[in-house]
């Protein structure tokens, strides 16, 4: 009922505007109209899923329903950035960085939250959402923000699958990220959808005070419209709004049309009434191009020479490598959603470009380098001298009591997470510093790492 209300107050004021002489045509109101709903349709997601996200996580209290309050808020700064779209031009990039800053300090808030609370027995809980709330984010993205929050539901999976024990996170949580997603590709397919109807300088919360309550009659939106308004002005907004305060009298200038003259009460007239041409169907002046074939390479498992070859592995959990000699290598290439599993004493072990790889290894006397990777699980039973960790988004070490000396070298990577066991065989995580401050002593640089900013 609210949405059928809101498009009888926008067409009413289409009729008015016609009246008033300002130009806008039927279908430009209509767009306007829509933009109104792309508000009401967010606040399904408010009320719905995320609302049940923020009971349960007010039973859990803790930890939990603070960090649950940080994210309403953050919704709720969302739905003012999407009422400020729906109601303005596009602003300059320089203005929109100024528009952005509320989001983007509550999500930094959210986040620093998590890293405060790394004691927290709820720990998972505060986890997934601060790698969910990114997402938020996706008002800046273009020209594909619904793949970016996709993006952002996969990397806190993890810790949403680890939460699940406890009631909160496992039910609202990730229903309102996949309804959030939902909402992006309907209404905002390439990016934050601003108004494209309005005059520079006339916004919608100017002139919806003044709709009408009453419906008014079918649009014809078979016709562009005229586009007036441009040249008057200031003085062309004052007659305006001066005209539609006028009420009801604004009407009393038309013409009488008396039944006579009505099609609807003298059928004889509708023969006689001119025919409007629809619109020619498009024809797109070049063919579609097919996409090139995708090129899929057979899997590989084998000893060539002293290197064992993993490639292309996908959906694999089973892979092991158990036959292995002190002077053998192992190179992971290409492989995604699959574990492989190294048995005995090898040299060295590279994983380069997998996806969501586990794996497990007994002793390695050299080297393990993980290179251009996303989202990988290193657990290691035995001994390791050093991990390698290159231009990776998301790894997950998990040290034995017996490599806990073990040196970690990083570089243009991010969450990255050292698990170190303690006597009870119980892991604690702890982050790799990712941000670094440097300063000159008078002799030499000194690097330290910063903790994240709030």
């Amino acid at each position: 009922m609210t949405r059928l209300a809101g498009m009888a107050e926008l067409a009413g004021l289409v009729q008015r505007l016609e009246v008033a002489g300002v130009g806008w045509s039927p279908c430009r109101a209509l767009e306007a109209a829509v933009e109104l709903l792309l508000v009401e349709a967010f606040d399904g997601i408010a009320s719905g899923s995320l609302a049940q996200y923020l009971s349960l996580s007010q039973k859990i209290g803790g930890d939990v329903q603070k960090h649950a309050d940080m994210m309403k808020q953050a919704f709720s700064i969302q739905k003012q950035l999407l009422q400020t779209a729906s109601s303005s031009q596009k602003p300059s990039d320089a203005l929109l960085t100024t528009i952005l800053q509320p989001m983007s300090k509550m999500m930094q808030q959210v986040q620093t939250f998590r890293e405060q609370n790394r004691s927290s027995p709820l720990f998972n809980h505060l986890s997934a959402v601060s790698e969910s709330v990114p997402a938020l984010g996706w008002v800046a993205m273009a020209p594909k923000p619904g793949p970016f929050v996709k993006e952002m539901q996969d990397a806190a999976m993890f810790y949403t699958n680890r939460g699940q024990g406890t009631r909160g996170l496992g039910e609202g949580l990730p229903l309102h990220r996949t309804e959030l997603q939902n909402y992006i590709k309907q209404y905002h397919t390439t990016g934050l959808t601003w108004s494209k109807s309005l005059p520079p300088g006339l916004l919608l919360v100017d002139v919806l005070p003044l709709l009408p309550r009453t419906p008014p009659p079918p649009m014809d939106c078979s016709s562009s419209g005229g586009g007036g308004g441009g040249d008057g002005g200031a003085d062309t907004r004052n007659a305006l709004f001066a005209s539609l305060n006028k009420g009801g009298d604004v009407t009393t200038g038309l013409k009488h049309v008396s039944d006579d003259q009505k099609t609807h009460k003298n059928p004889t007239l509708r023969g006689n009434a001119p025919v409007r041409a629809g619109p020619k169907p498009f024809t797109s002046a070049k063919p579609a191009v097919a996409p090139a074939p995708t090129r899929t390479l057979p899997p590989v498992l084998e000893l060539d020479g002293k290197k064992w070859k993993v490639e292309n592995q996908e959906g694999v959990q089973d892979l092991v490598i158990s036959d292995t000699e002190l002077k053998q290598v192992v190179y992971a290439y290409k492989c995604n959603k699959s574990t492989l599993q190294v048995k005995g004493k090898i040299n060295s072990i590279t994983i380069d470009n997998c996806k969501k790889l586990g794996l497990v290894f007994d002793d390695v006397v050299g080297i393990v380098e993980i290179i251009n990777c996303k989202d990988v699980k290193v657990q290691v039973m035995g001994k390791i001298p050093t991990i390698s960790i290159n231009k990776t988004d998301g790894c997950h070490v998990y040290l034995s009591q017996d490599s806990l000396a073990c040196e970690i070298v990083s570089a243009k990577s991010s969450e990255m997470n050292i698990l170190v066991p303690n006597k009870e065989g119980e892991f604690t995580e702890l982050p790799v510093p990712e941000q670094f401050k440097t300063v000159w002593d008078g002799k030499k640089l000194v690097t330290t790492s910063t903790e994240i900013a709030g």
